[in-house]
């Protein structure tokens, strides 16, 4: 891994709304590739640029190469971030592993649990990293992009990898990315899990922006439910949370993304796969370890798992 002050070579797998999102805001510091399998998405890009919606309205047209398969790269990455959906994990670590420099660095940006062990089971332990982020990102089109809301950005620090993680968060906070550090990967991940427990599949099913939820009591009180079953199989599994505070961490990303359609709606309202096995069926199943009842998880789960399988036959306005 480069030092923070050298130009990086930075692969992102998984160009839809928020690898996009993270290229377009380090393309200035760092020389940035995008790798999608989505070929009319990689068209687009590639013949018209990316288009980036900022907070504040303005329009950035940026000029980014994107490649859709591992041979078009002739270079090897210091840093790969994959954004890719969960149920890409295997086939995008298989990628990293070909894109990787010796001393690189895979870091997962990923919802959910079991993405982390899955690369590093490709490019080694100590070339794996896991962060997680509040930004808020809308693929709008083909190419063009929304920034809809703004967070923090957190990586944890595995063994030997101190000066590698330093680098991805001093480039991350030049970019505009507010980045810090975290020595607890177990505990990181799970204050993440928490965020998308409360908010991704609560919004895909009412079909509505993120800052509704705090901003209903009815809504409040579901992602409220949702929220506390999985804080008590957090605490049964004995990760380290500040759980004063996660309820009220939830809130307030819906109010920071307030404007933000949540990763698991734009795949609803794409009738496309969710990662609701990886966010709340994952409490599910971690519920059932250690027999903790998790019922509002469990509903969640199972009717998101009916949208996927009516999408054909849903009925329109």
């Amino acid at each position: 891994m480069q030092t923070e002050q050298k130009h990086m070579e930075i692969v992102i797998i998984g160009a839809g709304a928020l690898g996009c999102l993270f290229g377009a805001l380090l393309a200035a510091h760092a020389s940035v590739t995008l790798y999608t399998t989505n070929s009319d998405h990689a068209r687009v890009i590639n013949e018209d640029g990316l288009l980036l919606t900022g907070m504040d309205g303005r329009r950035h047209n940026l000029a980014l190469p994107v490649l859709t398969a591992p041979e078009q790269y002739d270079r090897r990455a210091d840093l790969i971030l994959i954004c890719t959906k969960a149920r890409s994990t295997g086939a995008a670590a298989g990628t990293a592993e070909q894109l990787l420099a010796a001393d690189g660095l895979v870091l997962t940006l990923q919802n959910g649990l079991g993405n982390l062990e899955q690369i590093a089971a490709r490019v080694g332990s100590r070339r794996a990293a896991a962060g997680i982020t509040a930004q808020g990102a809308t693929l709008q089109a083909p190419g063009r992009v929304l920034h809809a809301g703004n967070g923090a950005t957190v990586l944890a620090v595995g063994p030997g990898q101190d000066t590698a993680v330093a680098a991805v968060v001093g480039l991350f906070n030049r970019a505009g990315l507010d980045a810090d550090i975290s020595h607890d990967v177990d505990a990181l991940l799970w204050s993440k899990l928490i965020v998308n427990v409360g908010i991704n599949g609560l919004a895909a099913m009412l079909r509505v922006p993120n800052g509704t939820l705090t901003e209903v009591d009815a809504c409040r009180n579901l992602l409220d439910e949702l929220v506390t079953e999985a804080m008590a199989v957090a605490r049964a599994l004995r990760i380290d949370l500040d759980y004063e505070e996660q309820l009220d961490r939830v809130h307030r990303v819906c109010r920071q993304t307030s404007a933000n359609r949540a990763s698991m709606l734009q795949d609803v309202l794409r009738k496309v796969p969710t990662e609701i096995d990886v966010i709340n069926g994952a409490v599910v199943a971690k519920g059932r370890e250690t027999g903790i009842a998790t019922p509002a998880n469990q509903f969640l789960t199972r009717m998101i798992k009916a949208l996927e399988a009516t999408a054909g036959q849903r009925v329109s306005t």
